[in-house]
Order: structure tokens, then C-alpha cells, then sequence
């Protein structure tokens, strides 16, 4: 895609996670590689009157131009893109059971076999720190080694991914993992899958999806 296409893409992929029930209002951000920077939604714009123009280009030393304010969350997309080489797009969202869980500062651990699309057999849940802050972008970066997704204590998730189409699967995938895990949890814990079977679920994944 050229650099408008992109903006325009994460204009709408912004505006489908309210549509998915994943986010509510501005609470989420969007970001996604391009050249040697990055495109990131805006600071408290509603997503129905953003446009294209209004993602905000940084370059990975941090910097900015433009009458924009990049989000507020803009360093832990900022330092996840640029230690994860293989990562094209982020995904960050306020999606309630993953914040719910996130509040309990529970991690997801191998309650279904889609555990294994996330890098291994549990959803880790990093450690608070205040949004917007470099420790929140450390301990984002820790709970996501080895892992496409974490949860943020207090806070939301997070998901990692190739592409902005596949980090929007994960996200969703991610949420509805959430929300049976919490269920399962009140009907007393259900069982979880041993590290053998977690391995088969994601060899039988190889190629699957985006």
C-alpha cells in the first residue's frame, strides 16, 4: 500500500473495532510500519471524524510534525514496532473482558486450543504502570516476549501482528478468548490444556488464516 492507502486503512480499521465491540469511543489505538516510521491514530479524536490526513506519522527516534498529536499511547507502539522487525501493525483496545481480566491481573492460560495463535500457552498480563509512560512500553515489550498479544494490568491489550488485517483477527480472536476463559473461571476454573497439546494446536496451525 502507499502511505495514504495505510492511513486510510487504519482510519477504517479504527472505526470497525467500535463496530466489533472490541473498543469503546477513543480509548484504542492503531498502529502500523511504514518506511522507516510509523502511522499512529490520533490523541482524543472520535474515530467517525477522523480522516487520513489525521494519522500522524512518527519516525522511530520519536519525533513528530503537524497540527496532530500522535495517541497518548503512541511509545509502546513506537517500541514494539521498532524491536519487533517481523511486526508490521499494532493493536491496542479497552475490549472489556480482556480488561476485566486485566483488572484482576490474571493472565489467559491454555484454556482453548486457540491459545496457541498468541506465541505460546498462556496471554501474559504485564505489570501496571500509567498509560502513556516508558515504563508502560517496558513492560508491554516484556509480557509480549514470545507472544503476539499481552494484557496490560488495569488497562486493556494489546496485539501484535504481520499485518493491520491479521493484528484485527488477533484482536478479536484475543477478546473471545477472554470472554470464555472469565466464563470458565465462574464455573469453577475448567480444565486447562497440557504444554504437549498446546504444541499440536499450533503445528496443526502452520499456514492457517492471514
Amino acid at each position: 500500500m502507499t502511505e495514504w492507502e495505510l492511513r486510510g486503512e487504519v482510519v477504517a480499521q479504527a472505526r470497525r473495532m467500535n463496530a466489533l465491540g472490541i473498543n469503546q469511543g477513543t480509548s484504542g489505538n492503531i498502529s502500523v510500519r511504514c518506511g522507516a516510521g510509523i502511522l499512529v491514530t490520533p490523541s482524543a479524536t472520535p474515530y467517525e471524524d477522523m480522516g487520513p490526513e489525521q494519522i500522524v506519522a512518527m519516525d522511530f527516534a520519536g519525533g513528530w510534525s503537524g497540527g496532530v498529536k500522535p495517541s497518548t499511547e503512541w511509545r509502546f507502539h513506537l517500541e514494539i514496532l521498532r524491536a519487533r522487525p517481523e511486526a508490521a501493525a499494532v493493536v491496542h483496545t479497552h475490549a472489556t473482558f480482556c480488561t476485566t481480566l486485566s483488572m484482576a491481573r490474571r493472565g489467559i492460560p491454555a484454556c482453548h486450543y486457540m491459545i496457541a495463535q498468541f506465541g505460546g500457552d498462556d496471554v501474559r498480563c504485564a505489570e501496571y504502570a500509567n498509560f502513556g509512560t516508558a515504563e508502560l512500553a517496558a513492560n508491554a515489550l516484556a509480557a509480549l516476549e514470545g507472544r503476539c498479544a499481552c494484557l496490560l494490568a488495569n488497562h486493556g491489550m494489546i496485539v501484535v501482528g504481520p499485518s493491520l488485517a491479521r493484528a484485527m483477527w488477533l484482536a478479536v480472536e484475543l477478546e473471545t478468548l477472554a470472554k470464555q476463559y472469565y466464563h470458565a473461571v465462574a464455573l469453577g476454573g475448567g480444565v486447562l490444556l497440557t504444554a504437549a497439546e498446546v504444541t499440536a494446536a499450533a503445528r496443526a496451525f502452520d499456514g492457517y488464516g492471514l
